[in-house]
């Protein structure tokens, strides 16, 4: 969605496991923003609702934003 200025929400809930794991989620995919951020054409604000998985990573996280971006057409 068009915003005045990027902003990013997060949705992760406790199927997700308890708080610790929870809380390792969404510091996952913040830096995974952070590492697209400075490839979106415009401002937006994203709202991320990650999938339920064995394993987390930054790297399956920031691969799955930019193809998500891209896919939309958000990215340079």
């Amino acid at each position: 969605m068009p915003a005045k200025e990027t902003a990013l929400g997060l949705c992760v809930s406790k199927k997700h496991g308890k708080s610790v794991r929870r809380n390792r989620i969404k510091r996952l995919l913040r830096e995974a923003f952070r590492a697209v951020l400075p490839r979106l054409k415009g401002k937006y604000l994203l709202v991320l609702i990650p999938k339920q998985a064995e394993e987390y990573s930054l790297a399956k996280f920031e691969k799955g934003l930019r193809t998500a971006l891209s896919r939309e057409g958000l990215l340079r």
